[in-house]
């Protein structure tokens, strides 16, 4: 059961400690454009190896254009304050901005309770699709305070989604395989902070904030670049 402590003392732990792992060098901050955030501080950011991409990674929750000549991906946690922020900003950019695709990939690194919520998150994915899976995506981070394994079912029954059938495939080992895929490739990049970002080729640490965000998109669009 999804809730029992020791089950997710079992499923859950392998995945916290795959993400104990040393930052590459390649996340060391070579900044390679100056990016200031909203709060008037620099933006870690470098470039990331060609090699490492979302291809073929599975359990990412898309939403936005479906041909988008801007993608983002967010790698966050469902207990990471920033992320809070960042999910209501990012949801405004999709909302009016018709050539916006945004992917949203789990990073549950901060505790046991942000593997049992991706986990809940997974299961809506898997039983329910994409457009209900951010629907809770959404609902996660509007409900106040820790987020873990019953209150993401909550969340889940709240959205008149079936409680016990997201229990039980949030259970499944599959579900474990996808996070851990998810987790590990967020190592690999390099982003050991919550929220972390892909954007044309260059990993951002941290959430620069939504006017900022909006500036790298539109120079994206005006010279393929985070900033012209």
């Amino acid at each position: 059961m999804l809730i029992d402590r020791r089950n997710f003392l079992k499923t859950g732990s392998g995945l916290l400690a795959s993400s104990l792992i040393a930052v590459p060098a390649a996340a060391q901050d070579s900044r390679p454009y100056d990016l200031v955030g909203d709060d008037g501080k620099r933006v870690a950011n470098y470039r990331l190896p060609s090699e490492l991409s979302l291809t073929g990674l599975p359990g990412i929750i898309w939403t936005g254009s479906a041909a988008p000549d801007v993608v983002l991906a967010e790698f966050f946690d469902y207990n990471c304050p920033y992320c809070r922020k960042a999910a209501a900003d990012l949801d405004a950019i999709v909302a009016k901005d018709s050539t916006f695709r945004l992917g949203l990939i789990n990073n549950a690194i901060i505790g046991l309770g942000s593997v049992q919520s991706a986990k809940v998150q997974q299961g809506v994915l898997k039983l329910y699709g994409p457009k209900r899976a951010y629907d809770f995506h959404k609902a996660m981070f509007a409900h106040r305070g820790a987020n873990d394994g019953p209150v993401a079912l909550e969340v889940a029954q709240s959205l008149g989604l079936d409680r016990d059938k997201i229990e039980a495939a949030a259970d499944g080992d599959d579900v474990s395989s996808v996070l851990k895929r998810q987790v590990k490739l967020a190592s690999e990049l390099g982003f050991y902070a919550t929220p972390s970002f892909m954007l044309n080729g260059v990993g951002i640490l941290g959430y620069p904030g939504a006017q900022s965000t909006g500036r790298m998109i539109a120079a994206v669009r005006k010279c393929d670049k985070l900033a012209c």
